[in-house]
């Protein structure tokens, strides 16, 4: 069973910075895709960014020129640096992988998340 566990949120200030970690027990080669998403209270689940193994991103254009993802292959990491924080930021941020099994089609995986919160 594939496993991902975040770190790195915490409490920070309007413009701060984080970097959020992603520890998956799976090489890197295995997915199609990674990426992080959040969740605020009473909202729905939206994506932060994507990357796949290819090294291609996407973006939420809110977060475009602010969060940046990269991995780290040979640790098996998923990383996210975030940048010039807002209250808005405000959330739970889930680290997510996924990959096409014979049988099964498309499977996803998701971390337990970890709280981001910008004060303001």
């Amino acid at each position: 069973q594939v496993q991902l566990v975040e770190s790195g949120g915490g409490l920070v200030q309007a413009g701060g910075s984080l970097r959020l970690s992603c520890a998956v027990s799976a090489s890197f080669f295995s997915f199609n895709a990674m990426g992080w998403y959040r969740q605020a209270p009473g909202k729905q689940r939206e994506l932060v960014a994507t990357i796949t193994t290819g090294g291609s991103t996407n973006y939420a254009d809110s977060m475009k020129g602010r969060f940046t993802i990269s991995t780290d292959n040979a640790k098996n990491t998923l990383h996210l640096q975030m940048s010039s924080l807002k209250p808005e930021d405000t959330a739970v941020y889930y680290c997510y992988a996924d990959q096409l099994l014979a049988g099964q089609g498309l499977v996803d995986y998701w971390g337990q998340g970890t709280q981001v919160t910008v004060s303001s």
